[in-house]
């Protein structure tokens, strides 16, 4: 079911099995097993995650390379809420552990915004991530191209990158070391820092022995059309012909609403086992959260590994299933 402000107070008083924090592809992917094996669940959505910036699925099996990253969304949406799972847009503010269940405080709406509570034995943290882009004055600019030629995953669209012009956008020195990995796919590579990174000396001599230009002036705005980019203009007035680019500006971890809670983790990534359990024996982490490696096919695999984690506990703690009649059949 579908949730929103008109009906939430059906539901604040069910203890769900598993509350899913995200409704990316991992998140999705737990709620659909979830459901398939009999439990109950609700997801919390806050909307724009990383699959913002898919606008072409060209790695995923199955579907077309065309595939644009929400129709996945809304189809698995679609499918969880048909096998009776909830969903709710909202931000989820903290998660309460209070011994055998959570309580997981959500915000809804912008304006004159509710604060609903909800429970669950087990929360599915699939929250993922959203990389820093490129901040110009004229953002949309910046919006025009990421996701097309502007890319924000070497692995996903490595092979995109193949042998052409291609411009790394960095934020840090220790981000250009990039260009190092990316020149796999193309040796033609000019690292930007948009006039925001102090870049050494070793560093330097590093960029010239590989014969990788490096821009310091700023940039003014991204080119193209179509949302093809085709080059940047810097604030000199200069241009940089470019025929694709790779952001690597760090990503912003959505995971705030779990700071109450001691878990392991590894930088900002949470540790979790073979089965995507954190520490705590009932908080599960999928997809990019997790330590690993960030794709849709691995946050799709994590949603149904935490899910099948979920149930096994849950069946093993239940009483079995017994035929009824053929006990009473056998007694008398």
């Amino acid at each position: 079911m579908k949730l929103s402000r008109k009906n939430l107070a059906e539901r604040q008083e069910h203890l769900y099995d598993a509350i899913i924090v995200g409704g990316g592809a991992g998140g999705l992917s737990a709620a659909i097993y979830l459901q398939r094996y009999g439990l109950s669940c609700l997801v919390i959505e806050k909307g724009k995650g990383r699959s913002f910036w898919m606008q072409d699925l060209r790695n995923y099996l199955g579907l077309p390379p065309t595939t644009p990253g929400r129709d996945l969304i809304q189809q698995g949406q679609n499918h969880a809420l048909e096998l009776g799972a909830d969903h709710l847009r909202g931000f989820v503010e903290e998660v309460t552990d209070e011994g055998d269940t959570f309580t997981v405080k959500v915000k809804v709406g912008k304006q004159n915004s509710e604060y609903p509570i909800f429970r669950s034995k087990y929360i599915v943290a699939a929250s993922g991530i959203i990389d820093t882009l490129p901040q110009l004055e004229d953002m949309q600019n910046v919006f025009d191209y990421a996701g097309y030629n502007l890319h924000v995953c070497m692995i996903c669209d490595g092979y995109e990158m193949m042998d052409r012009l291609c411009g790394l956008f960095v934020g840090t020195e220790g981000a250009i070391n990039t260009a190092f990995v990316l020149n796999w796919f193309t040796p033609y590579i000019t690292v930007f820092t948009n006039g925001k990174v102090e870049v050494g000396a070793e560093m330097r001599q590093k960029l010239q022995d590989h014969g990788y230009p490096l821009v310091e002036t700023p940039i003014r705005r991204f080119l193209g059309e179509n949302h093809e980019m085709n080059g940047v203009e810097l604030i000199d007035g200069s241009t940089v012909k470019l025929e694709t680019g790779l952001v690597a500006m760090g990503s912003h971890y959505h995971n705030e609403y779990l700071k109450g809670i001691e878990l392991e983790r590894s930088g900002q990534n949470i540790v979790t086992d073979s089965m995507c359990r954190s520490s705590h024996p009932r908080i599960f982490a999928v997809g990019d959260l997790k330590e690993g490696i960030n794709q849709v096919s691995i946050a799709v695999a994590d949603g149904t590994l935490a899910a099948t984690a979920i149930w096994r506990d849950i069946r093993r703690a239940s009483p079995p299933r017994r035929w009824e009649q053929n006990l009473i059949g056998a007694v008398s």
